[in-house]
């Protein structure tokens, strides 16, 4: 299983970027993914989660200006980020809570390698 997270970038605050994140590797099944970021110097924390059956939830930061979605059938998960802020900067995790294989082998707590969002003037 790999995940390859995309869409980082350099954004002016106040303005909006897209993250994708797909999941490979003959799967079957996802379970909870979602979105965790770390900035220099800081913990890595949450930012969204989805379950598999849509069900969200959000840090509190971010809430009313992130969107987390995904597609099941191409194992993808999204975090639409609008209104961004200097805070927001930070490396963007994608993350799986656990995958199942069509062999039947399970992965859990899968993390991606990041992608860089930079939110300045």
């Amino acid at each position: 299983v790999q995940l390859q997270a995309s869409g980082g970038g350099l954004v002016q605050p106040g303005g909006s970027l897209r993250l994708s994140c797909l999941a490979s590797g003959s799967i079957f099944s996802i379970d909870d993914m979602g979105w965790y970021r770390q900035a220099p110097g800081e913990e890595r924390e949450l930012v969204a989660v989805i379950t598999s059956g849509g069900i969200t939830n959000y840090a509190d930061s971010v809430k009313g200006r992130f969107t987390i979605s995904r597609d099941n059938a191409k194992n993808m998960v999204y975090l639409q980020m609008n209104s961004l802020k200097p805070e927001d900067t930070a490396v963007y995790y994608c993350h799986l809570d656990r995958a199942r294989t069509y062999s039947g082998r399970y992965y859990r707590n899968f993390w991606g390698m990041g992608t860089q969002v930079t939110v300045s003037s």
